[in-house]
């Protein structure tokens, strides 16, 4: 199992996983719980925001289209509320237009990938967002 070199095994980082399309969420949370991630899923933006407050996830992988809310709309929420302002976010989503994906990035995404996406693509934004800061000389 891959860890995190700033994570133990006893606190592997816990990842949100949000998509409406609830079929593939089994198989993506058992890809990355293999990756070495704990995993949280949530099908819904009321359930996303939910899980955020309730889990403190490290990170959090969501759709953009929702059934309720907007992933954007939840971004924004996550981002205007202070003890989430600063949770790592990855937008997943099937829409490829630059608009749409621009869009993303000011609703405060950190990354967004087109899917369907390569499993690896994933892990290493997942882990490049994870990853410690540089030390300051």
């Amino acid at each position: 199992m891959a860890t995190l070199p700033h994570y133990t095994a006893s606190s592997r980082p816990t990842i949100l996983l949000v998509d409406d399309y609830v079929d593939a969420l089994p198989a993506w949370e058992i890809f990355l719980q293999a990756e070495g991630f704990a995993v949280i899923t949530a099908a819904t933006g009321h359930e996303a925001l939910s899980s955020a407050a309730a889990n403190r996830p490290d990170l959090i992988v969501m759709d953009l289209n929702l059934p309720d809310f907007s992933g954007c709309d939840v971004a924004r929420t996550l981002r205007a509320n202070p003890a989430t302002v600063h949770l790592p976010l990855i937008a997943a989503t099937g829409y490829s237009q630059p608009q749409r994906l621009d869009e993303a990035r000011k609703a405060g995404f950190d990354a967004v990938i087109v899917k369907p996406c390569d499993p690896a693509t994933l892990v290493a934004e997942i882990r490049r967002l994870l990853a410690p800061l540089p030390s300051v000389p």
